[in-house]
């Protein structure tokens, strides 16, 4: 990469309101040169909604290849980053905690995180569905218990989103029988 390429963040600012913008070649360049990482990161704290948009799509896309990668910042993912209310973010953090190795007590604090979002009754569609999917992956892997998730899942059956109910009925018949709670410090 050039050290002559504009700042990360000035890359993430305007063109279109929910459009990608240079997502795609920022992710490209982090996954080249990992150094940059920390710069990105720190996007996710700019007084740009659409900054912070794009920051958190670009690191929910390293984080699929090099979740490793993430370990460090996961104090401040269960935090700083956590505590901030815009949906994209909070919906590529759930996508996060899927991925990234996380000891119990993180797995601890993320559950809590994706409950809380759960919980609002006005979260949004794509927060919903995310949260669902993470929560229900670590109930299959045993990490959470079945008996904390499914009544989770079935609160979202009355979601005034029509693709949530959806999600959440088949992420319901995906959910292992309450017998295998136990497994993890969620039981």
């Amino acid at each position: 990469m050039a050290s002559d390429d504009p700042a990360l963040r000035a890359r993430l600012t305007g063109g279109k309101p929910n459009s990608l913008g240079e997502v795609p070649q920022v992710v490209s360049e982090v996954l080249v040169n990992p150094q940059l990482l920390p710069e990105l990161y720190d996007c996710l704290f700019s007084d740009d909604q659409w900054v912070r948009m794009r920051a958190g799509d670009a690191l929910e896309k390293i984080c699929r290849v090099h979740p490793d990668w993430f370990v460090p910042y996961l104090p401040r993912l269960l935090g700083d980053v956590a505590e901030i209310p815009q949906a994209s973010v909070q919906w590529h953090l759930a996508q996060m905690f899927g991925e990234i190795e996380i000891t119990d007590s993180q797995r601890s604090r993320a559950v809590a995180i994706l409950t809380a979002n759960l919980s609002d009754p006005h979260v949004d569609w794509i927060v919903a569905s995310h949260c669902m999917e993470t929560l229900t992956q670590f109930a299959s892997a045993g990490t959470v218990s079945p008996a904390t998730v499914r009544p989770l899942l079935e609160r979202q059956l009355q979601h005034r989103s029509n693709a949530v109910k959806k999600r959440a009925a088949k992420l319901l018949l995906q959910l292992p029988a309450d017998d295998h709670a136990g497994k993890g410090p969620n039981a």
